[in-house]
């Protein structure tokens, strides 16, 4: 065996071995996690959604016609 060998089996060795945590996790720590959760999943949908939509977008092109921030109808003027 070679010496790069015999220290990956003795770190798995090392990181194999529990030992107790001595810890206590409340009711509130799982409701935190869950919304914690919830939450990184709806970031994930929300940046996946703009990211399709932008792709569509680029896929189809421009319309030609209202440039952005003109209102369709007669202006004020034209009344």
């Amino acid at each position: 065996m070679t010496v790069g060998r015999i220290l990956l089996l003795a770190l798995a060795a090392c990181l194999l071995i529990a030992s107790p945590a001595h810890a206590y996790l409340d009711p509130g720590t799982g409701s935190m996690l869950l919304s914690a959760i919830i939450g990184v999943a709806a970031a994930v949908g929300l940046a996946l959604k703009l990211f399709w939509y932008r792709l569509v977008g680029l896929i189809r092109g421009k319309k030609a016609g209202l440039r952005p921030g003109a209102a369709e109808g007669p202006t004020a003027a034209d009344e």
